[in-house]
């Protein structure tokens, strides 16, 4: 399943606001664990801190980074239930100790969901593109998330195996992508903005996904890429969005997923593009 909730312009609607966290309230009560790579900044840090302090948020939050920043060790002090373990996501040996330690926490009833968020990012043009450059966002952005996955396969498939359906309440795996990874999109005025390396490890990673997505289905494991649109982070430079529209629409996705879903990318207000 691909998916791009693209943040084109962010909500002022009251009334579409309230109704998408009508629809996040639901989202909440549906996985009873989830884990998230890449979570001492940006989009990963804001979603465990929004996951922490919901009303029913899932009973078991794993975050991961490679160093934990003060900010996520603050978090996992004030909030139980809420697992801080050191991953770096391009070491074997790392993620192979943290399936482990993750093993250790969630026990028998397996992984309902895994976030493949964490991921590098910065310009490269036709003038100073490297080698190194397109080598390290490719392991980062795209190989990375796929090993991770693998080693967190029987997790996922013991929590897919107490329960029916397709979703995050059973098993899922959501690899955050980017717009800048769709060939189709890459024409016109989305070619104004080029970036070689970072682009072309995003559109690995939806394959990565669509191969997942094929391997995984009988096993009752959903899989999907997310484009949760340009944020204002440390990585995505400075934009109108706020982290609280992106973060709506994010788990408005989530919650819509299901069996009979059709394989398409969205945009923010979810209407088809191709």
């Amino acid at each position: 399943m691909l998916l791009n909730v693209c943040c084109e312009k962010p909500i002022n609607s009251r009334r579409r606001r309230n109704g998408v966290w009508a629809a996040v309230e639901m989202s909440r009560a549906m996985w009873s664990s989830v884990l998230i790579t890449g979570c001492s900044r940006g989009i990963g840090l804001r979603l465990v801190r929004e996951l922490a302090h919901s009303n029913n948020r899932p009973a078991t939050i794993i975050a991961t980074a490679r160093q934990p920043s003060t900010a996520l060790q603050q978090l996992s002090k004030t909030h139980p239930g809420l697992h801080i373990v050191t991953l770096d996501v391009s070491s074997e040996q790392g993620i192979s100790s943290a399936s482990e330690e993750v093993q250790s926490i969630v026990g028998d009833t397996g992984l309902n969901c895994l976030i493949n968020n964490a991921a590098i990012g910065f310009s490269t043009n036709i003038s100073t593109v490297t080698p190194e450059s397109m080598m390290t966002m490719f392991q980062v952005n795209a190989v990375a998330p796929l090993f991770i996955t693998k080693a967190f396969m029987p997790l996922l498939q013991a929590a897919a195996a107490r329960s029916s359906g397709m979703g995050i309440h059973r098993a899922a795996v959501i690899n955050m992508s980017s717009v800048l990874g769709s060939i189709t999109l890459n024409c016109g005025d989305g070619a104004k903005y080029k970036n070689y390396a970072y682009g072309t490890s995003k559109a690995a990673l939806n394959m990565v996904t669509r191969c997942l997505a094929a391997d995984l289905k009988s096993s009752g494991i959903l899989c999907m890429s997310l484009h949760p649109g340009w944020v204002k982070t440390d990585m995505g430079g400075p934009n109108p969005l706020s982290h609280l529209d992106v973060l709506a629409s994010v788990r408005l996705t989530y919650i819509k997923l299901g069996k009979n879903a059709d394989i398409r990318w969205i945009t923010y207000g979810h209407a088809e593009v191709r």
